[in-house]
């Protein structure tokens, strides 16, 4: 893609719509767009989109608030940055320790964020595994009720048992 796409075909691309990407806008998460007309229509190039991508598989992935999705953003930029200079070929050792040393601090941010959120879902599969073992008990209660061998037998002797 190398032509100039308005709001609307890069929400589509995308699968968000005008307002999202307006919205994300406004809030710095994508940077706004250059002088024009009035009434003239903003235009997307293809980096436009790939950031509009890259910010909604963020945020669909991590959970994200607004507010974290800016920091990771922040975080990203201030590395492409770094790396920017780095890759100039005339960075002498000790500029280049420094890069790679704020580089590590922009890095320790945004796995400090993905770990939040991973600690997050770890407590919720938890306390879902232990609401399926309740359910999974009542079952079995059920069960061992209406064949009349109430209070049931352990798991594990259901299981030598084998089927009923």
């Amino acid at each position: 893609m190398s032509a100039q796409l308005r709001i609307g075909d890069v929400a589509k691309l995308v699968g968000t719509t005008p307002r999202t990407i307006r919205y994300y806008e406004e809030l710095g998460l994508l940077p706004q767009a250059a002088a024009r007309p009035s009434g003239g229509h903003r235009l997307y190039n293809e980096h436009d989109v790939e950031r509009v991508r890259e910010l909604i598989r963020l945020k669909e992935l991590l959970g994200v608030t607004l507010e974290e999705l800016k920091t990771l953003q922040a975080a990203e930029q201030a590395r492409a940055s770094v790396r920017a200079e780095l890759h100039r070929g005339d960075v002498a050792p000790p500029r280049r320790r420094e890069l790679l040393s704020e580089a590590l601090g922009h890095i320790d941010r945004q796995l400090q964020l993905v770990d939040n959120r991973a600690g997050e879902l770890d407590k919720l599969k938890a306390e879902l595994g232990e609401t399926r073992k309740r359910v999974r008990r009542k079952i079995r209660e059920i069960d061992a009720h209406a064949q009349g061998s109430f209070p049931p037998a352990s798991p594990a002797a259901a299981t030598r048992q084998g089927p009923r």
